[in-house]
Formats: structure tokens, C-alpha cells, sequence
């Protein structure tokens, strides 16, 4: 319980980062077709969100190696708050577009800050429960989040004044602190060429990751919208692919160390193919029910999706290119998220919005495939680390978690994979532990 306190600041900054950042993009999608945007329109808000994403999470490490971890966080809450704040001063697509990309800087490098800052100071017999403590309070935050759009109106000024101050509110807790800041770690090199020659499996898995879940958070307000949910309705619809990745995530991990992780990607495809086609048929304005059953069931296969992906891709990297194979990561997601939302925004213009789904179905669909293909060509490999649930914002956190070599019985150095709350026994003798340059004293 100290231990918890002592990151008590920690967590309340990203709850509060988390109540701005989540109620942006569904206000923004909402306050656009309520202003006469087409929905391309909405859809490229939504891409530039992801680029000002990726790259934060360039600009963010070497923020922090350059000026520390307070000042780079106070910058990405002071860029955060600009970008809502303006919006309803500069109203206009292309205006808007370049505001998300500032908002999306931002909350980049914010969780950067947080998640580096935590994982350099928790120690290791702690470290799996205050990351899980840490990952509740973010899905806390996005579930209050998703709740804020059914009282914010999103065609007023105020809706973006109550965003902005909870991007000037998270500022409070780290500034106040009294605990001292971590040193900072170096970047990463971004090499994606050899990533995808590691495991193509893992990275086509990683862009459906972020072709599937930013086309639902950025563009499925609209759809909800045409299906007749009103604001307290979008909210659960949201809310309710929030709660499914919840539930996932122990079953999934726990099943992820048991048997081959391609065969877990392999279900979860297929049943997140069958999830999106039911959110097709199921477009019914009287049959809301369904509708938010729809959305569990595609949060319960589709969030799980990067972490399997990443925890396979993680199995197969020799210990001296696991920093720069999660920085590829976070590329190949990068590259799905911001290409997602304009597109699927452009078939929901064309051929109406159930077109979301067909989207999300036929991504889905392609990687079922190509992971049957890849299962007939290549034996499985065994977990050389357990599934834990690691966010997707800081290519920060696989060097941190390089210190947490003997928490569980890894003994290699190798950071947790993937993106559950699960655990699992390691398959694989461990290896003699070398400390490297990031863990010699300084």
C-alpha cells in the first residue's frame, strides 16, 4: 500500500490526461457533424490525431533526456490544452485536423512521461501489481471519459473549456509531488524492416490493431449517430468496447502462455470477423441492445489483438533488439491508426455507416488468413516471457522493462510482452543474466 501512495500523483495525472484525451475524439466527431462536416472530413481529425501520436512518440524521450520528465510533461499539458481550446476559435476541418495533431503530441509525450517515470522507480518484487493498479485507473479514465459525452454538448464552447481544464488540471499532481523524477533513459533506433522480417505475423497483427481501433474510436460516434443513439446511447456504445477489452484481457493472457499465441490471434480474428458483421446486420434504430452487445464483443476480440501480436513478436527477438522491436511496434500501429479513420470514413460516405464494420471485419479477415498461412509455413515458439498488458504509447517502456528481469522468473533481461493482465509460467530455461549499459549505476 506505501508503494501504491507513493505513485498516487502518478496515477491521478494520467486519470486526468485520460478524461481529456478520451472525450476529445468522440466530441470532435460529434461537434463536426453537428457543424455540417462530411465524414471524410471527420475521418482525416481522426488520422491527424494518430500522426500527432506517432510522432510524440519520437519527440517524447528526447524531450525528456533533454529538459527531464517534469518539464516534458508540463509542455505536453500546455500543447494538450491549446489544441482544445482553439477549436472553437479556429473552426473548420483542416483547422481542426491540425489541432489534433497537437492534441495528439501531447498525449503521447504525457503518457511517455508517466510510464517511464513509474516503471524507472517501481521496484521488481512490486512491479506487476502497481502496473496493474496503474492500468486500471487508465481504463477508469476512459470509461468516465466515454460517460462525459452524454453531458457535454458538443456544439458549445464550454464542452472544449471542461477538455482543456482537465489537460491544465493534470499538470496538479506532478508538479506538486514531492518525489524526485527519474534519470532518463535513451531512445530507440526505429527499425521496422527487420521487425517485419522477425515476425510478419506480429506486425500485420499490430496495423489491424490499429486499423480496427481507430476507426472505432475516431469514426464510430458517426455510426452510432445513424443508428439512432443519442448522446447517452453513444456513450454506453463506446463505453461498452471499453468493457470488452476489459474482460478480455485475463482469459486472452492466460491463454496466450498456454498454446500457440498465433492460434489465440487466430480465434480472436475470427470471432471479431463475426462480431462486425453482426454490427452490420444488427443496425437496427429500435434494437439498441444489440448494438451495445456488438460493441463488447468487438472490444472483447479487437483491443486483445496488439497484445498477442506483440507478445509473439517479442518470443522470437534476441535480447539485443527488443527496445527497437517495440519501437517498430509502435510504428506498424502508428501507420494502421492513421490511415484507418480517413478511410473508413470514406466507405461510411460511400456506401453508408455500417460500412465501419465491413472495414473492421475485412482487416480481421486478412489476418485470420494470412495467420493460417504463416501457422502452415513456420513451427510455434515457445513464451520466453509472460503476457502482461503494456499500453501502446511509450517505445519507452520496453527499455524500462529490461530491469525487470527477475520478477518472474525470466532471468533474461527480456520485458513482458504483449498487453494482458494475465500470467503464465515460463516455457524456457532461463538464461544467464548480463546487466547492460541501462542498468549499470550512474
Amino acid at each position: 500500500m506505501p508503494v501504491l501512495i507513493s505513485f498516487a500523483a502518478l496515477f491521478f495525472s494520467i486519470f486526468l490526461v485520460q478524461l481529456g484525451s478520451g472525450s476529445l475524439g468522440p466530441l470532435d466527431a460529434l461537434a463536426g457533424a453537428a457543424r455540417g462536416f462530411t465524414t471524410g472530413e471527420i475521418g482525416l481529425m481522426g488520422s491527424a490525431h494518430f500522426a500527432g501520436f506517432f510522432v510524440g512518440c519520437w519527440l517524447a524521450p528526447r524531450l525528456i533526456g533533454q529538459i527531464g520528465h517534469s518539464r516534458a510533461f508540463a509542455a505536453a499539458a500546455a500543447v494538450g490544452a491549446m489544441g482544445a481550446l482553439l477549436h472553437p476559435v479556429f473552426e473548420g476541418p483542416y483547422y481542426w485536423a491540425a489541432l489534433r495533431v497537437l492534441t495528439g503530441v501531447a498525449i503521447a509525450s504525457a503518457y511517455t512521461v508517466v510510464e517511464s517515470w513509474m516503471q524507472a522507480k517501481v521496484e521488481n518484487r512490486n512491479r506487476g501489481r502497481v502496473f496493474g493498479v496503474f492500468r486500471v485507473v487508465d481504463l477508469a479514465g476512459q470509461i468516465t471519459a466515454q460517460a462525459l459525452i452524454a453531458v457535454l454538448d458538443p456544439a458549445s464552447y464550454a464542452a472544449y473549456n471542461i477538455v482543456a481544464a482537465f489537460c491544465c488540471l493534470c499538470l496538479l499532481p506532478l508538479t506538486l509531488t514531492r518525489r524526485m523524477p527519474p534519470l532518463t533513459p535513451n531512445a530507440p533506433r526505429l527499425r521496422p524492416l527487420k521487425a517485419l522480417k522477425l515476425s510478419p505475423t506480429a506486425c500485420l497483427g499490430i496495423v489491424v490493431a490499429g486499423l480496427t481501433g481507430a476507426a472505432f474510436r475516431m469514426v464510430g460516434p458517426i455510426y452510432a449517430v445513424e443508428a439512432g443513439l443519442d448522446p447517452t446511447g453513444i456513450a454506453l456504445f463506446l463505453s461498452a468496447a471499453v468493457f470488452g477489452g476489459i474482460a478480455a484481457q485475463y482469459p486472452v493472457g492466460w491463454l496466450a502462455d498456454k498454446v500457440d499465441r498465433r492460434a489465440v490471434l487466430l480465434g480472436i480474428s475470427g470471432v471479431a470477423v463475426l462480431a462486425c458483421l453482426g454490427l452490420m446486420a444488427w443496425m437496427d434504430p429500435g434494437d439498441h441492445n444489440s448494438l451495445y452487445l456488438g460493441a463488447f464483443v468487438f472490444g472483447v476480440t479487437a483491443y486483445p489483438v496488439y497484445s498477442v501480436s506483440a507478445a509473439y513478436a517479442n518470443d522470437r527477438a534476441p535480447a539485443d533488439f527488443i527496445v527497437e522491436l517495440n519501437a517498430a511496434l509502435v510504428f506498424f500501429f502508428s501507420v494502421g491508426a492513421i490511415v484507418s479513420p480517413l478511410a473508413s470514413a470514406e466507405l461510411i460516405t460511400a456506401y453508408g455507416p455500417a460500412a465501419l464494420f465491413g472495414f473492421a471485419a475485412a482487416a480481421h479477415l486478412v489476418l485470420f488468413a494470412f495467420t493460417l498461412y504463416r501457422m502452415s509455413q513456420r513451427s510455434p515458439v515457445r513464451p520466453t516471457a509472460p503476457y502482461r498488458y503494456m499500453p501502446r504509447t511509450s517505445m519507452v517502456l520496453a527499455r524500462l522493462f529490461k530491469r525487470d528481469g527477475g520478477e518472474n522468473g525470466n532471468g533474461n533481461g527480456r520485458p513482458h510482452a504483449g498487453a494482458g493482465m494475465g500470467g503464465g509460467a515460463d516455457q524456457q530455461a532461463p538464461a544467464p543474466r548480463v546487466a547492460d549499459a541501462e542498468e549499470t549505476p550512474r
